[in-house]
C-alpha cells in the first residue's frame, strides 16, 4: 500500500513560488504605500492572516466534531486534515506578530480605539473602551493563539500515537474516550474564541461604532466552508499521487455534500444578519452597509453573493458534480477565492475610507499564504502514514457507503 508521502519536487517548488511571490509583493506594497498610505499595507495583512488561520483551525474543528460524532468516514483521509491543521501554529505566530504591529504602533485607520485621545471624545468607543484597549486585546490575543496551537498540536500527537500500539478492543474503546475528551475540549475553545470574541476583536473592531450579533457565526461559517474546501482539495491531490487506498467517490461525495450545505448554511447567516439590519433601517445598524450596498464596494458585495452561493447552489445540486475528482476541484477553488473575497469586503470599505482600488496587494499576500500552507501541509504529511491504521473506526470508513 502506497502509504508514506514523498513531497514531489514540483509541489516544493511551486509552494516556494507562491511563497516568494507573496513576500516580494509585501516587499513592493512596503515601498508603494509607505507614510500615509501605509494602512492599505496593515489592511492587507490583517484580512489575508485571519483569513488563512481561521481556515487552517478548520481542520482542527473538523477533525474535533467528526470525532465528538463518532464518525468513521472520515478515518481513510484523517491525516490530512490534521497536517492541514499543523500550519495553525505557525499562523498564530504570524497573526499575533501583526496583531500586535497594528496595535502598538498605534494604527488608528485601522483600529480607531487605540487612539486614546479620540477614544475621550467618542461616547460609543468610550463605552466600549473596557474590551477594545491594547491590554485586552493582547491579553484575549494571547491566550486564544495558544489554546488553538496547543490543540491542534495534542490532537495530532494523539493520532500519531495510535500507530506505534498493538490495538485491542478494550484499548480501542479507551483510545475513543480519550480523544473525544480532548476534542471536545478544544470544541469549547473554539465556540469561546471564533464562535464569539475572536471575530469581534479582530475584525468587527475595524467599524467599532457597528456591531452585529450574527458576525462571529458568519466569519465562521465562511472559514468553515472554506476549510473544507482546503481538505477536499488536499484529498483529491493526494489521491490522483496513488496515495489514500481507502479513499472513494463515497467520501468525496459526503465531503461535496458539506460544501454544498454548508455554503448555504453560510447564505442563511448573511441573509439574516442583512436582512435584520435593512428592515430595521436603524442609522447606527445601516451604516457598516453603506459603502458596501450604495458604495463602491457594490459589485464586490454582490460578487461575493454570486460566488459564495449560487454558483455552489447550482453546480453541487447534482450528485454527479459532487463524485468527479474535476468538478469538486474547480468548486473548491471557487469556494476559497469567493471567501477571501467576502473577507476583503469585511476588512477594506472600513480601513479604505469606502474607496474601491483593485486588490493586487492584498491578492499577493493571498497567494504567498497559500504557498506557505502548501509548504507546511505537505512536511506534515510526510511525517506520517497517510492511513490511521490502528484507528478502530478504519474499517468502517473503508466500507462506507453515502
Amino acid at each position: 500500500m502506497k502509504d508514506q508521502f514523498v513531497v514531489p519536487a514540483r509541489f516544493r517548488t511551486i509552494s516556494f513560488v507562491l511563497l516568494g511571490i507573496g513576500l516580494l509583493t509585501l516587499l513592493i506594497g512596503l515601498f508603494t504605500f509607505s507614510g500615509e498610505h501605509s494602512t492599505r499595507i496593515w489592511a492587507g495583512l490583517l484580512q489575508n492572516v485571519t483569513f488563512f488561520t481561521l481556515v487552517a483551525l478548520a481542520s482542527t474543528f473538523f477533525l474535533s466534531v467528526t470525532t465528538m460524532a463518532h464518525g468513521g468516514w472520515q478515518i481513510a483521509f484523517r491525516r490530512v486534515p490534521e497536517a492541514i491543521s499543523m500550519a495553525v501554529p505557525v499562523l498564530a505566530v504570524i497573526t499575533f506578530v501583526i496583531l500586535m504591529l497594528i496595535v502598538f504602533t498605534d494604527q488608528h485607520h485601522i483600529y480607531h480605539w487605540v487612539d486614546a485621545e479620540h477614544v475621550k471624545h467618542d461616547k460609543i468607543l468610550t463605552w466600549k473602551s473596557a474590551f477594545l484597549n491594547p491590554t485586552f486585546f493582547t491579553v484575549a490575543t494571547i491566550i486564544t493563539l495558544a489554546l488553538w496551537s496547543f490543540f491542534t498540536i495534542k490532537i495530532r500527537n494523539l493520532s500519531l500515537q495510535e500507530d506505534t500500539w498493538a490495538m485491542t478492543p478494550e484499548l480501542g474503546r479507551k483510545l475513543i474516550w480519550r480523544n473525544t475528551v480532548w476534542c471536545a475540549g478544544f470544541v469549547v475553545v473554539f465556540a469561546l474564541s471564533v464562535g464569539s470574541t475572536t471575530p469581534w476583536l479582530w475584525l468587527m473592531s475595524i467599524d467599532a461604532h457597528w456591531f452585529s450579533t450574527m458576525y462571529s457565526w458568519y466569519t465562521f461559517a465562511s472559514t468553515w466552508v472554506s476549510g473544507i474546501a482546503l481538505i477536499t482539495l488536499f484529498v483529491i491531490y493526494l489521491k490522483r499521487l496513488g496515495y489514500l487506498p481507502f479513499v472513494t467517490e463515497e467520501h468525496l461525495h459526503d465531503l461535496g455534500k458539506f460544501l454544498f450545505a454548508f455554503s448555504i448554511f453560510w447564505t442563511y447567516l448573511w441573509f439574516s444578519q442583512y436582512m435584520l439590519i435593512w428592515y430595521a433601517n436603524l442609522p447606527e445598524e445601516t451604516i457598516y452597509f453603506q459603502p458596501r450596498v450604495w458604495g463602491e464596494f457594490r459589485p464586490v458585495f454582490f460578487l461575493n453573493l454570486i460566488v459564495n452561493f449560487i454558483v455552489p447552489l447550482l453546480y453541487l445540486m447534482k450528485r454527479s458534480t459532487k463524485r468527479n475528482y474535476t468538478s469538486l476541484v474547480f468548486i473548491s477553488v471557487l469556494i476559497l477565492i469567493g471567501h477571501w473575497v467576502d473577507f476583503f469586503q469585511m476588512v477594506a470599505p472600513g480601513t479604505q475610507n469606502g474607496e474601491l482600488h483593485f486588490p493586487w496587494f492584498e491578492l499577493g499576500l493571498g497567494v504567498g499564504f497559500v504557498g506557505l500552507i502548501m509548504l507546511l501541509t505537505g512536511r506534515q504529511l510526510a511525517k506520517a502514514p497517510l492511513t490511521a491504521k490502528n484507528h478502530p473506526y478504519l474499517r468502517e470508513s473503508i466500507i462506507h457507503h453515502t
